[in-house]
């Protein structure tokens, strides 16, 4: 059976499958960037490699996913959610995808190496970013429970905590980000101008991959407000 057969034979029961499983694969870009780290900051450049076409591999399968249901998407849906809010929810998903491979294609593109001071606290934000992605991932994977129980009861409080907690962990993104950004102010003078550069990017690109992953979250709540 065919990739596109397959996700299409998802349809026969429900568009809510599919999705999921989009973010299944976006998740694991964004999982992948941890082993790309471990790589770099290992000076392993073969690993770091590696974990970058692994990424590279997933965010072209997401893209697939992405655009199949796009294509197998039911002109008219049997759900409490419309059309138009499931389109625009795979596609703020894929953005979690793309952010991780560009991450890690500038990265390996320029040899980038995290300066010693600041490489465990650089580890820590990475993984706040993808625990925020997980966290998506949790609440995208209550998505077929609240439309079988009609978006209501307990399961709709249970969505909504998630979506908090969500929202939580972008925060203490956020709040990371201003500690390692005054961490690599200090080191300025010490590092080549065109790495300290290129760190402030890769450091605004993780918080933009965790700021996605809140955006996911962020259309979910739309669709419980609808």
């Amino acid at each position: 059976m065919s990739f596109g057969s397959s996700i299409a034979g998802l349809f026969g029961r429900s568009p809510i499958k599919p999705l999921q499983q989009h973010y299944d694969t976006v998740h694991e870009c964004a999982l992948g960037l941890g082993e790309f780290f471990a790589g770099v900051s290992s000076n392993d450049w073969e690993k770091a490699k590696a974990a970058r076409q692994r990424i590279a591999d997933l965010e072209n399968q997401a893209d697939t996913l992405k655009k199949e249901f796009r294509l197998n998407l039911p002109k008219s849906l049997f759900l409490p959610v419309s059309r138009t809010d499931l389109l625009e929810l795979v596609s703020v998903q894929d953005k979690v995808a793309n952010k991780a491979k560009d991450i890690a294609g500038l990265m390996l593109g320029r040899q980038m190496t995290i300066p010693q001071p600041i490489a465990e606290a650089m580890n820590v934000y990475l993984q706040g970013a993808i625990e925020t992605s997980a966290q998506a991932q949790k609440a995208i994977n209550e998505l077929d429970e609240l439309v079988e129980t009609g978006f209501s009861g307990r399961e709709i409080q249970l969505v909504e905590e998630l979506i908090e907690d969500l929202d939580r962990l972008e925060r203490a993104n956020d709040e990371q980000q201003i500690q390692i950004r005054s961490q690599l102010f200090k080191l300025e003078s010490e590092l080549p101008p065109v790495d300290v550069i290129f760190l402030y990017k890769i450091i605004e690109w993780i918080g933009d991959l965790a700021d996605r992953a809140q955006k996911v979250g962020g259309r979910l709540q739309l669709l419980l407000a609808r």
